[in-house]
Formats: structure tokens, sequence, C-alpha cells
């Protein structure tokens, strides 16, 4: 992301609101990309990314008055911290709650915008369908679960690699293996996921 979003978090942090609308709208269509692909297909089914985000934003925003700047990279990771505490919070109330299958819904696109998934394999990769964000998520889904960490704080989250070391507690070197092998087992995924679609 090209543009700062500390003049809207010094702004926000004061209470303006505009300011806090106009940083939501900055955040957000990543924020939303990152929970989708992260939630998983038993959760997917019975909640929407756009609920979750916007109880991520709540949460977040009314926290801003604690937040210390420390960069943009810094800021969206405080984000998605914020989204995974979410997640798991979800996940096990979907899980205590033993909901019935009929409960459960297929993804939907009800902004009529696809998610940024397509980053994960190129920082500038848009995703054309449903069917394809399907596939990337069912691939991404079945990545070790540091490949997943990794991948996403690097593609999504906009970490450097020296960021996430010191985030996932290993050295750069190792970080680096773990972006391009994971890079390279979803994408190898992928298009087995395309030619099963196809046959």
């Amino acid at each position: 992301m090209s543009e700062s979003s500390l003049p809207l978090v010094t702004q926000a942090m004061a209470k303006n609101r505009e300011a806090i609308e106009g940083l939501l709208v900055h955040h957000m269509p990543r924020l939303r990309a990152w929970l989708q692909l992260r939630m998983g297909a038993q959760l997917r089914a019975r909640e929407t990314p756009d609920d979750l985000v916007q109880s991520v934003a709540r949460e977040a925003l009314g926290e801003l008055g604690a937040f210390e700047w420390r960069g943009e990279a810094a800021f969206r990771h405080w984000l998605y911290v914020k989204a995974h505490r979410k997640l798991v919070d979800r996940a096990r109330f979907v899980g205590a709650a033993q909901r019935s299958p009929e409960k459960e819904r297929a993804i939907s696109q009800q902004s009529g915008e696809l998610p940024l998934h397509g980053q994960l394999l190129s920082p500038s990769g848009e995703v054309a369908s449903v069917e394809e964000v399907q596939r990337i998520e069912k691939a991404f889904g079945e990545l070790p679960d540091d490949y997943q960490e990794a991948i996403s704080l690097r593609r999504l989250c906009g970490m450097s690699y020296s960021q996430i070391a010191e985030r996932m507690e290993r050295s750069e070197a190792a970080v680096r293996v773990l972006v391009h092998r994971g890079l390279s087992r979803l994408a190898l995924r992928l298009g087995k996921l395309r030619e099963e679609d196809n046959a």
C-alpha cells in the first residue's frame, strides 16, 4: 500500500469521525480478503467475511487510543492479530454451538467484489471468479499453519521478511524459505484443483 495511514490514524485517535471512516475504507479490502482466506471451510459456511470485518473494525477502533504507530505494516499486522483472535473466538463458538448443517450457506460475494486472494500468488494478482476464490481457499487451507502464516503476513499484510521473522520467532532466511516453499505448494495444488474442475 503506497499511501501511509499515519494521517488517518492520528486523526482517528483524536476521534475524528471522517478519519475513522477513511481508515476503515483504506484497510477493509485487504482485511476482508485475509479474514475470508483464514476462516476455513467450517466457519465460512456459517459466517460471512463482512460480518467479521465489521466486528474486528469495531474492536480496533475502540482500542485506537492505546495504539502506538510504528508504520503501515505494523498497523496492518495489529489489525490482523485482532482478526485472528476474532476467528479463533468465532470458531470456538461455532464448534460449541454444534449448529446443524442446514444452517450452513455457500460462499457469497454480497458486495459484488471478489476478494484480493490473487495477491497470494502475485502482488498485483486479481481473482476473476467465485470458483477461483474457492479453489484458492481450499488450496491455502491445505498448507501447514506456518506456511499460511508466513504467506499471509508477507502477501496480504505487507510485512517485511525481518518483521515476519520477529513475529514468528524464526530467522529471516527461514521465513524466506517458508514463503517460497509455501507459494510453490500453493501454486501446484491450485493447478491440480483447476485441472480437476475442468476435467
